[in-house]
């Protein structure tokens, strides 16, 4: 029962990362706002999601994991309640950014399964939860689209409260509280500089196509958050309790893995831009691709993957036992690239889509399962919370960066002088992802999975 409330509560966090996806132009329209802004309603949830899920990770490691869980929760759904409620596109974006606290539940949930189960059931544990982060935001983009389509685009967040509100009854009713606390203080100089970090990166990169990637805001911003970065490690290798621990984060098994995790979130959600976009595509305006499929049609594509993710996340635990958790970790990497190779040569007929995308979302999920269980098995279990925040930072950042790219491909190769791309920039955007899944293989290779260490404070509570 712990286990199913840590599911449904990564389970109504991933929604919503792509519910909005489909409705974005109805948003647009509805709240009288330009295109720019309306996007502001995804990026929004992910600036806040990357930002406070290494702070709130850090504060389970000290006050609770089950209560900041709970907390978190809390939180994220009053977001979904404002967000369903919201009168002006300000006001969205506001609750969206609430709502980005709902990120948390992965690194909590990952601390309190290492520190609650017995060690042979945590991986498949930790990979049912992961399977989640992917699975989910491609169930999401079907159901999305049936709301869109069928009802008023407040029934995303109705929805989404609704699940959030059961996931939190569960988890209260459930889910224990971890006897393992680090009585340490927050790092405040470094959760500052941190926020500054991702904030101006992410906001670049959100932003870099409307803006142009060479106009001065766009770069202004790239540089801001490298200046910040090189303040950042000097202050945590200094500070004696510091946000993130930089030799913890250096670890062979630790950098891999949240290398790993940033190139299969840019595999991941590049298709997640991408496929929509060309399917719903009609041929009929004289394009050699595309199938002219509506919003509920264009999640259909997505749903076997979706599927096909909440079984392979679970199975990494599993395989992880039995080879080590880095076969799962190239294995889903591997499945994901061949995933998006078959996009890329073949996306003439509707199956053929279908099938990419069954490889790539059943794919990217195993690689998640796996990734979650090597980077809390390297490091104290007063560290899983932060460790595991910052992996899930990296997932994100990665899915910003690759449907950024992808979006950038598709807007610089178009028909004469229009805005409709051609068929080879969906190839080669397709391609790109393909290439980086690959990259990927390489660092899950790389990786030298370590046993979990004895933390060096652990406090026994009631």
């Amino acid at each position: 029962m712990a286990l199913a409330a840590l599911v449904l509560a990564a389970f109504s966090y991933g929604l919503q990362q792509t519910m909005v996806l489909p409705a974005l132009a109805h948003l647009q329209r509805d709240l009288h706002t330009t295109t720019t802004w309306s996007t502001w309603i995804f990026t929004g949830f992910l600036l806040s999601s990357a930002v406070l899920t290494p702070l709130i990770g850090k504060l389970g490691d000290q006050h609770g994991k089950g209560r900041l869980l709970t907390i978190s929760l809390a939180i994220f759904l009053v977001g979904c309640i404002g967000a369903a409620a919201a009168w002006s596109i300000w006001s969205l974006i506001a609750f969206r950014v609430v709502q980005g606290t709902g990120g948390a539940v992965f690194p909590l949930s990952f601390a309190i399964i290492k520190d609650e189960f017995p060690r042979e059931r945590s991986g498949a544990a930790i990979g049912a939860i992961s399977a989640v982060f992917g699975a989910a935001g491609g169930l999401g983009l079907p159901l999305s689209g049936l709301i869109v389509d069928h009802l008023s685009w407040r029934w995303l967040f109705v929805v989404a409260a609704v699940v959030v509100a059961a996931a939190t009854v569960a988890v209260v009713a459930f889910v224990p509280e971890s006897p393992i606390k680090t009585p340490t203080r927050l790092d405040v100089p470094g959760a500052v500089l941190l926020s500054l970090i991702l904030t101006t990166f992410l906001l670049a990169l959100s932003e870099g196509q409307h803006w142009g990637w060479g106009s001065g805001r766009t770069v202004g911003l790239l540089v801001f958050s490298a200046a910040a970065l090189a303040v950042w490690i000097p202050v945590e290798l200094r500070v004696e309790e510091p946000l993130v621990d930089m030799r913890v984060l250096a670890g062979r098994t630790v950098a891999l893995a949240n290398a790993t995790g940033f190139l299969a979130g840019f595999a991941l959600f590049s298709a997640f831009v991408l496929v929509p976009r060309f399917v719903e595509t009609s041929r009929s305006v004289g394009l050699d691709y595309g199938f002219g499929s509506s919003a509920t049609q264009a999640g259909l594509f997505l749903l076997p993957g979706a599927l096909i993710g909440l079984i392979s996340g679970p199975f990494a635990g599993r395989l992880g036992d039995r080879f080590g958790f880095r076969f799962p970790l190239a294995l889903g990497m591997g499945i994901t690239a061949a995933g998006l190779v078959l996009l890329a040569e073949w996306h003439d007929r509707t199956w053929q889509v279908v099938l990419g995308m069954t490889l790539a979302g059943g794919g990217v999920p195993l690689c998640f399962g796996a990734m979650a269980k090597l980077v809390v098995d390297a490091v104290r279990p007063s560290e899983t919370g932060i460790a595991s925040g910052l992996n899930t930072v990296m997932r994100t950042i990665g899915g910003v960066v690759g449907g950024q790219l992808g979006a950038t491909v598709l807007a610089n190769k178009t028909i004469g002088r229009t805005s409709v791309p051609t068929g080879s920039a969906y190839s080669t955007a397709f391609w790109l992802g393909a290439v980086v899944a690959i990259c990927g293989v390489v660092t899950a290779l790389a990786v030298t999975p370590l046993r979990g260490r004895r933390p060096a404070v652990a406090v026994e509570t009631d």
